[in-house]
């Protein structure tokens, strides 16, 4: 396959001539950053269907576990995000993510080599620093290579990453440890990403930052953190969907965390069978929301710009009542019916949100921007929402027992009514906040 294609002869070329990418190697490059994140996915969230097993060898508690999958996990990966951006926006974004993949890709091998607790940990920790340089990198590779007005489509199957991430952790991982055990699962997880980390060094180029804006002359030194800090804060349109995306988070990471539990506690289905269905519901239904909220939010935005934030305002909106479905179903059937509508509805804002960031950014920014909005998620989504559900169960356990965590999950999927609002506020700045921005 071509890298790229020029127009003339390259004897003839003038050594800073840039280069012109070839519409399939434009594919390709979004393809492949799509299965890294896809690894990220698989890596992050194999854990959850291997808890149990863990909890029975290592005689952990529900505490411990929840920390390891929650809280620790969250904190690293957020925080180091902004760094790892950091250096990213300076230096090459593709050694960035290379290093990172093999990172989170050992350290993932290394959680099936633990003999305890605090190993255990040591290595979940290390799979949230590898993982804190792979998306943000990818956002900004991304948005030099593609144009604004195919961007969000483009976003949009990068983060087709989720659903499948979330299909093969759920899938494979409780297959490999049926028959294998938990401990092979993560190594058979873990070790292929470093495989994944030589094709991404030796086949993608290192795009000239702003490369699809026609080479945008952008500020050669790198801002400190917190001067990007003040500049994405001080845009009304990115604190909005930074919220937004924030409590979605909350509610959409509790599903994830606790579902397996929910379907075993409420309606005593095997964690063989849980996992079936999930990686099917959750992953499908992501998959279908993903790709097509970035391709309806980039049909509908050449009328009006308002849409990238329209299509997951109503789409969130929409999530709520469907959970009441979920969470009060007499049986497990019509409670993984009602369960695949909202994995469509509330993955729509994944291509538009990374998009709009993108386009808000300055282009020596992107990396860092995307960083900042992965920080408020992960912190407020991953790392609160599945602690508050755990909480609100024990909580409600005197007076509805095992049925706890029921109402718990019934009661955070209140937080999508709550982003729905902060999408839709979104929406009012976007215009002038994209036109500041392109100026």
């Amino acid at each position: 396959m071509r890298r790229f294609d020029r127009s003339v002869k390259s004897e003839m070329i003038p050594a800073k001539l840039p280069v012109v990418y070839s519409a399939n190697y434009v594919r390709y490059t979004v393809g492949i950053l799509s299965v890294v994140y896809l690894f990220n996915l698989t890596d992050r969230q194999i854990l959850a269907i291997l808890m149990q097993p863990i909890k029975q060898e290592m005689l952990l508690s529900d505490t411990e576990l929840g920390f390891l999958g929650g809280i620790a996990f969250a904190i690293f990966y957020s925080v180091l995000g902004l760094p790892i951006a950091r250096l990213a926006d300076k230096h090459s974004r593709v050694n960035i993510l290379t290093i990172c993949l093999v990172l989170w890709s050992v350290m993932t091998a290394f959680c099936g080599l633990a003999q305890n607790f605090w190993q255990l940990l040591a290595a979940r920790i290390g799979v949230g620093v590898g993982e804190a340089g792979g998306s943000p990198p990818s956002h900004s590779l991304i948005a030099d290579y593609v144009p604004v007005e195919n961007r969000s489509t483009a976003l949009g199957i990068f983060a087709i990453g989720v659903p499948l991430g979330l299909l093969s952790g759920y899938l494979l991982g409780g297959w490999i440890e049926q028959y294998y055990g938990w401990r092979v699962a993560f190594l058979a997880l873990g070790l292929p990403g470093v495989a994944l980390a030589m094709i991404v060094r030796y086949s993608l180029d290192e795009p000239q930052r702003g490369h699809s804006q026609g080479g945008v002359k952008v500020q050669m030194e790198t801002p400190p953190i917190m001067e990007v800090v003040r500049h994405m804060w001080r845009v009304p349109t990115f604190w909005h969907l930074s919220l937004a995306t924030a409590l979605q988070a909350f509610a959409t990471y509790s599903i994830y965390q606790w579902m397996p539990s929910f379907l075993a506690r409420s309606y005593h289905m095997q964690s063989g069978e849980i996992g079936l269905w999930l990686s099917l519901v959750i992953g499908v239904g992501g998959l279908i929301g993903t790709f097509f909220g970035g391709l309806l939010a980039d049909l509908f935005s050449r009328r009006d710009m308002r849409w990238l934030m329209w299509v997951p305002a109503i789409s969130i909106l929409l999530t709520a009542p469907f959970c009441v479905g979920v969470y009060l179903s007499d049986g497990p059937v019509w409670s993984l019916i009602f369960l695949f509508f909202p994995m469509i509805l509330v993955n729509t804002w994944l291509g538009p949100g990374f998009a709009v960031t993108q386009t808000l950014a300055p282009v020596r920014m992107r990396v860092m921007a995307s960083a900042l909005l992965l920080f408020v998620l992960n912190i407020i989504g991953l790392g609160l929402g599945p602690q508050a559900v755990g909480i609100m169960s024990d909580l409600l356990a005197p007076a509805y027992g095992q049925e706890s965590l029921r109402y718990a999950l019934l009661i955070s999927s209140l937080f999508y009514l709550w982003s729905a609002y902060h999408f839709w506020k979104a929406s009012a700045t976007l215009r002038e906040d994209l036109k500041q921005a392109i100026e």
